[in-house]
């Protein structure tokens, strides 16, 4: 009998070729991912290390030394740098449920409102990787905190950030400036100008008219870190090094601007020094002005908004953004107009009473009782309203004593090297019919012959006016950048040539008479008892207006000395305003006074008050003698 075997019994045999293939793919497998972890590893093994490490590595911003400032002399800096740090916050690597906790947690560190923080970090930024700058100004010991207990402030970090120190303060405020965080706004115009986030930039001044020379070019620097943040390595060999800003040597002498400061006083108002033979500005003081190292401190909020609130107007450069009438200075354009015209012979003379009748009105000169006969010459070292009443009404008219004004540099930018200079009104028909819909009367030329009515310009168009004369005929563009130099060498790199923006066809012997009257004035006119040095020889023109409705007078001095100089060199142009006062002080001309002195004799301002006092000391007493 056969034996059956059962399913379960049976031992078929797999066919070979069924494990060649399966072999075949295993093998395959194997192969392909041994190729790949090569591939990983040996060929592509760097980049992926580069890829690796940039996802872990941190890039900051090393900033630029920004440049410093010099007066003339390029010896002691009026700006430079101290060392300074800011804390930056990289708003996606911190929780949104830590995220409250750490604003809380850092404010109370860094003794700032926590709402400053999330102002500066609104949800729209929780993405970002970009460090956003909290506060700047942090102290070395703050920071030291911050690094010792790091684990506590995930996402924040901090860089080197100097801050400006403005070893020279006061009424140089206006021509240096300050630097601040750079706004949204600015940022929106700038960015394409390499400007960043938390970039420092000008603000006034100097700072702001040449921020591109002294904000020199950031550089970066690379390292790892840890899950936590924390730095385990550096990148050296990646790092950019920053370039520094330029040197900037200006044209002002400090000594000249403390003495023009000093002289001025607490009396709103300016003074210019200028240079008439290239245009360089020597001093430019306003008061009131600034610190602008408040600007640097916890309370800079709350002194900002002082000064933007008083009405003072501290902040106001008045040399070159605010606008006067001319007041008697003007009277200079007057006599010049006149004697190139020929319209009214130098011999020929005009009887003041004190008054004249024109239309309905009288009106009258600043001498009440009149000044008798005068000619041209004795006119304008006396001043008289009436006489130039006269030569505006009935010798000139309206359309050529606008001419002449424009002819000087009035109504229109001197072009200097600062921001926010305007342009003043040159007053005519025309003019008067476009601002406000009405005819120009017979009134309209007496003021404005007398440098009143509408005319207005800034205290730096009258110092052009008197760098005029004494050029006979060209004027400089004024300016406040006198050499760029290299930032470690110190080496020059440019030098700002003077630059003429006019030149006038008005003959030499005209430019020649008017100075000739211009010294008239103090040795014979109005300020023959006020221009008391003996160091030089002044010509010049005082200058009294009445302002507003109120009894308020300011007071003009303009002027130039030396008077003869075979150097033209040697000459300056100083023009001092004073501000309405209820007071008719008459400081102009003797601040001026004690500013040529002091140009002159190479005296401060306390050795000039001392010879001033010492000498009318000694005039009293001789006064006294002669009287016993």
């Amino acid at each position: 009998m056969s034996e059956s075997k059962g399913f379960s019994g049976r031992n078929p045999e797999i066919p070979k070729h069924r494990i060649f293939f399966a072999g075949i793919i295993f093998g395959s497998v194997i192969l392909i991912y041994g190729f790949y972890l090569y591939s990983l590893q040996i060929v592509h093994g760097g980049e992926y290390q580069a890829k690796a490490t940039e996802v872990a590595r941190r890039e900051q911003v090393i900033p630029a030394q920004r440049g410093e400032i010099y007066d003339r002399n390029f010896d002691v800096p009026l700006v430079m740098n101290i060392p300074s740090f800011a804390v930056d916050i990289v708003p996606a690597e911190v929780d949104d449920e830590n995220r409250e906790y750490l604003y809380e947690r850092l404010a109370e560190v860094l003794e700032i409102d926590a709402a400053s923080v999330r102002k500066k970090i609104p949800p729209a930024y929780y993405h970002l990787f970009e460090p956003i700058e909290i506060k700047d100004s942090i102290d070395y010991e703050t920071i030291t905190y911050l690094a010792e207990h790091l684990d506590e402030f995930p996402g924040v970090s901090w860089h080197n950030k100097p801050i400006r120190s403005y070893l020279e303060t006061g009424s140089i405020s206006h021509i240096l400036g300050y630097v601040g965080n750079i706004t949204v706004e600015d940022l929106q115009i700038l960015y394409n100008q390499g400007y960043q986030r938390n970039a420092t930039i000008g603000k006034a001044g100097i700072e702001k008219q040449y921020d591109s020379l002294l904000r020199g070019e950031s550089g970066k620097s690379f390292h790892t870190v840890d899950v936590k943040g924390r730095s385990i390595g550096t990148d050296d060999l990646d790092d950019i090094p920053p370039k520094n800003g330029m040197k900037l040597v200006l044209t002002i002498d400090r000594r000249i601007q403390t003495l023009c400061e000093n002289a001025l006083g607490e009396r709103m108002g300016s003074v210019v020094v200028l240079k008439p033979n290239t245009g360089e500005v020597l001093a430019m003081v306003s008061y009131p002005f600034y610190d602008p190292n408040e600007f640097y401190t916890d309370r800079r909020a709350e002194i900002f908004n002082e000064l933007s609130l008083d009405t003072r107007f501290p902040f106001l450069n008045r040399a070159i953004q605010s606008s006067y009438a001319p007041a008697s200075t003007f009277k200079i354009i007057m006599t010049t107009a006149v004697l190139e015209e020929e319209v009214f012979s130098l011999d020929k003379t005009i009887n003041c009473e004190g008054e004249m009748w024109y239309g309905d009105r009288t009106f009258h000169c600043h001498k009440r009782s009149g000044h008798g006969e005068l000619n041209l010459a004795s006119a304008l070292a006396e001043s008289c309203n009436v006489f130039f009443y006269t030569m505006g009404a009935e010798y000139l008219g309206i359309e050529r004593i606008a001419d002449y004004s424009r002819r000087f540099g009035f109504g229109d930018l001197t072009g200097i090297d600062l921001p926010g200079e305007i342009d003043g009104i040159v007053a005519s028909p025309l003019w008067k019919e476009s601002n406000f819909n009405s005819r120009w009367v017979g009134g309209d030329t007496l003021n404005t012959s007398i440098g009143q009515g509408y005319m207005s310009v800034t205290p730096l168009q009258v110092a052009n006016m008197i760098a005029m004369i004494v050029n006979e005929g060209r004027i400089y563009r004024p300016y406040i950048l006198k050499e760029v130099r290299e930032p470690v060498t110190g080496a020059v790199i440019e030098k700002i040539e003077p630059q003429i923006i006019h030149e006038s066809t008005i003959r030499r012997e005209t430019f020649e008479n008017v100075q000739d009257f211009m010294r008239g004035v103090i040795t014979d006119g109005t300020a023959r008892w006020v221009i008391s040095t003996q160091a030089t020889e002044v010509a010049g023109k005082t200058g009294t207006g009445e302002v507003g409705l109120e009894e308020q007078w300011s007071s003009w001095f303009a002027a130039y000395a030396p008077y003869s100089s075979e150097d033209p060199d040697d000459q300056v142009v100083v023009v001092v305003k004073v501000d309405g006062s209820n007071v008719w002080e008459w400081w102009a001309p003797k601040a001026a006074d004690m500013i040529f002195q002091g140009i002159f004799a190479d005296q401060t301002y306390d050795e000039v008050f001392d010879e001033f006092q010492n000498r009318w000391y000694i005039k009293e007493l001789i006064e006294r003698r002669n009287q016993e």
